[in-house]
């Protein structure tokens, strides 16, 4: 009578060299050594991975009981219907959550990672790939771009290091990248630890994604979960091109639709968190709108896409610069206008007092005009 083969979940728990040894007749296990000439991320990541690092933060929220707002469980435990503004407050519990982040400047201990990791923040505890702990601090946090800036503080020798000994990832450069060029996501999805996925540059210049915001994403099917947000998006040159911000889940886990706010975008953030504590947002005084095939009918223009010039403030830059509502906005400071919110963008992260020169289409003919970046006013109470 035959032998009973072996269960398949054990066949695949005792692994491939004992699968092949079923039936009596034992074949050697391949050789598991490296085929030269293989294709490999290991050298670049060998490089990379150890500017990446965990970012633990500790804060606390307002306990809200949605129970509270009940007037029938009110009622049941006798409890007074107090009006919603007269309701005493819970206290406060304590939260602990978990991200990703950079290290950009080694030497001064700089980390971008999401503004969202961050937010409400007490303290902050960065770690390391070699599991070196570091406390850090807020310089600074930009809900418009998703951006925040910390800066490490050098530890006791127990748990920390000196600065010296961190490990930067050098910036890319977002703006060259095309769709179809490979890239790889670092961060600690889950809390698993260090983890790396690749993927492909699926779309540029994507927006949308919130009501409010400087919006333009790079997308890619290189797998992004919670975790990974304030992590390291990079070429395959082990150059910063992202930080890995959001997904797409309509069932809540990776579908393969991840994005990043690109690297240039970050850094010019950076640059005015740094030195000024907060992004100071630029303005020409225009509001603007996509330009729709029907717009460039009506107004017979040989665009296909850009921005149209739907109006402009009197006495504003741009104003004193001469654009005029119905203009078609082509190219900003010689890059190619696709759509209004890449206008948004660009004029809103430069900063205050830098020109900006804009190419527009008026009546069958092009023009370049400049006007100087004016800081947006604050907004004011009643």
């Amino acid at each position: 009578m035959p032998a009973a083969s072996p269960p398949i979940a054990l066949v695949l728990a005792l692994g491939l060299s004992a699968a092949l040894a079923v039936g009596g007749c034992a074949v050697p296990a391949p050789d598991a050594s490296p085929v030269p000439g293989t294709p490999t991320l290991a050298p670049m990541l060998r490089e990379v991975t150890p500017g990446v690092v965990n970012v633990a933060v500790t804060g606390r929220a307002q306990a809200l009981n949605p129970l509270l707002n009940d007037p029938f469980f009110r009622r049941f435990f006798d409890l007074p219907d107090l009006p919603q503004p007269q309701r005493p407050p819970q206290p406060p519990r304590r939260t602990f959550s978990s991200g990703s982040g950079v290290i950009v400047d080694a030497g001064r201990g700089y980390v971008l990672t999401n503004s969202h990791v961050v937010a409400e923040a007490e303290s902050i505890e960065v770690t390391t790939k070699d599991n070196r702990r570091f406390e850090a601090r807020l310089v600074g946090r930009d809900t418009g771009t998703d951006i925040a800036v910390l800066r490490i503080v050098p530890g006791d020798g127990s748990q920390g290091a000196a600065l010296g000994d961190l490990q930067a990832v050098p910036f890319g450069d977002s703006g060259a990248l095309e769709v179809g060029d490979y890239v790889v996501a670092i961060g600690n999805p889950f809390g698993l630890g260090q983890t790396v996925t690749s993927g492909i540059v699926s779309a540029l210049g994507r927006g949308g994604l919130r009501v409010e915001g400087y919006e333009d994403f790079i997308q890619t099917d290189a797998s992004i979960n919670p975790g990974n947000s304030g992590g390291a998006l990079v070429d395959l040159q082990g150059r910063l091109v992202g930080i890995n911000t959001a997904i797409l889940a309509p069932s809540g886990g990776n579908v393969g639709i991840g994005f990043a706010v690109p690297a240039n975008m970050a850094r010019t953030v950076m640059d005015q968190i740094i030195r000024y504590g907060e992004v100071r947002r630029g303005r020409i005084g225009i509001s603007v709108q996509d330009l729709t095939p029907d717009i460039a009918a009506a107004l017979g223009t040989r665009s296909t896409s850009g921005a149209i010039v739907a109006e402009v403030e009197p006495g504003s830059p741009a104003d004193r610069a001469g654009l005029r509502r119905g203009d078609v906005v082509i190219a900003i400071d010689g890059a190619e206008v696709r759509s209004a919110t890449q206008v948004r963008n660009h004029v809103g992260l430069k900063r205050v007092g830098d020109p900006v020169t804009l190419t527009v289409e008026r009546d069958g003919a092009r023009d370049t005009l400049s006007a100087r970046i004016e800081e947006e006013p604050k907004p004011t109470g009643d």
